[in-house]
């Protein structure tokens, strides 16, 4: 019935505005160029919900958005449109074709209308404020679904485990984490992600590309986002903060993983040494280190790493760059974590004891070498005659008797 309704609709549209068409055309001769310049005549409403067209072929095609019609369907993947015009911007998808690239980066888009919202990253230009927190966005649009989080409205739920979301993409992204499935592989490392989106950013790590730079101390990064929460290192602005300690994070998810040190819980364990992590992130980088695989080299002296942080860090010392100083004694370190270490040094206290035989450590990292002993567990193997070690250094000192 509904559908006979919207054909009435469209035909009474043919009828209504056959004459207006007519007289519209005669009267516009009489009227002065000054207004046509200044007033543009929308005959053709919408009797549904009132919007107006300055052309019937408009108020058509919107019609077709009140039904749930789409004749039009993708032959590859069986996508259905309401017009063949989006049916046909569809397509280049699947033939890959993106005819508008942008001239400062060299991105492709497949329609005018994303390079054109692509273009705006570029620039700083943000006319676009949110009354209640001051955030700034390039667009309208933007604006409006992050006006959603103030509001807390969720509108899009997963039916798998009932967590919501404040926009539909962010939803498509959440339900590829319910399934194991990583289809997108980087071909010089071997990592796989689930999103083709994460490889490409992925692969400027490899290409060294950091098109995203900082105004205020010119740090680069690869994508926008992470050079949105670096700003928050200059604003000093910390949202999250943990409910136990106190201490405060301009990320949620750093938070999440802060609150996990004091639930103790370490649930991934590495199947070769038996050490534990906190996040699956953390054990595929350990992993590595198993492997051998050191995918990130220092371009000054030649050194691999197993992560592209652990290279950073590298590079401060060719830099000369000690921002961490000790106040006792004045020693600068290039990592907060060094000065950590070091601090122990002035203390006597031995924080990290053996659950077998009461052996206290100033160290975490020493305890974990030191549990090897009870678990006769070598995992450094010689190459050469297949002797094993406890410690990587061990390794080392012994490849040098293979060497003489």
């Amino acid at each position: 019935m509904k559908m006979k309704e919207e054909r009435r609709d469209l035909k009474a549209v043919d009828e209504k505005y056959q004459d207006q068409e007519y007289h519209g055309v005669n009267e516009e001769k009489s009227v002065s160029c000054s207004i046509k310049t200044t007033e543009v005549k929308r005959p053709f409403s919408c009797s549904q919900c009132g919007k107006s067209f300055t052309q019937k072929a408009h108020l058509k095609k919107h019609l077709l958005s009140h039904t749930s019609e789409k004749p039009f369907g993708c032959s590859q993947c069986g996508n259905t449109f309401s017009c063949k015009a989006s049916l046909n911007r569809h397509m280049l998808i699947h033939t890959g074709i993106k005819p508008f690239s942008c001239s400062q980066c060299g991105k492709g888009f497949t329609q005018k209308i994303h390079l054109n919202k692509h273009l705006v990253s570029h620039s700083s230009e943000k006319p676009f404020s949110c009354s209640q927190c001051g955030n700034t966005f390039t667009c309208n649009r933007n604006l409006k679904n992050h006006m959603l989080i103030h509001a807390g409205i969720k509108p899009f739920s997963c039916s798998q485990c009932g967590k919501s979301f404040t926009r539909k993409g962010q939803l498509k992204n959440h339900l590829v984490s319910h399934t194991s499935e990583k289809p997108f592989s980087c071909s010089q490392c071997g990592k796989s992600y689930t999103r083709k989106t994460t490889l490409k950013d992925h692969m400027l790590i490899h290409a060294g590309i950091k098109p995203f730079s900082c105004a205020q101390c010119g740090n680069t990064f690869i994508c926008k986002t992470s050079l949105e929460h670096h700003m928050f290192s200059h604003t000093g602005i910390k949202p999250f903060s943990c409910s136990q300690c106190g201490k405060s994070f301009t990320l949620k998810k750093c938070l999440k993983m802060h609150m996990l040190i004091h639930s103790g819980k370490k649930s991934f364990s590495c199947s070769q040494c038996g050490e534990c992590f906190r996040s699956k992130s953390c054990l595929n980088r350990h992993m590595l280190i198993h492997a051998g695989i050191k995918p990130f080299s220092c371009s000054q002296c030649g050194k691999n790493f197993t992560s592209n942080r652990n290279l950073e860090m590298h590079l401060l010392i060719h830099a000369e760059i000690k921002p961490f100083s000790c106040s006792q004694c004045g020693k600068t370190f290039t990592r907060k974590g060094q000065l950590k270490d070091h601090l122990v040094t002035h203390s006597s206290e031995k924080p990290f004891s053996c659950s077998q035989c009461g052996k206290s450590f100033t160290y975490k990292s020493s305890l974990c070498n030191h549990m090897f002993i009870h678990a006769v567990i070598k995992p450094f193997s010689c190459s050469q005659c297949g002797k094993g070690f406890r410690l990587k250094g061990q390794l080392k000192i012994h490849l040098v008797t293979h060497a003489s």
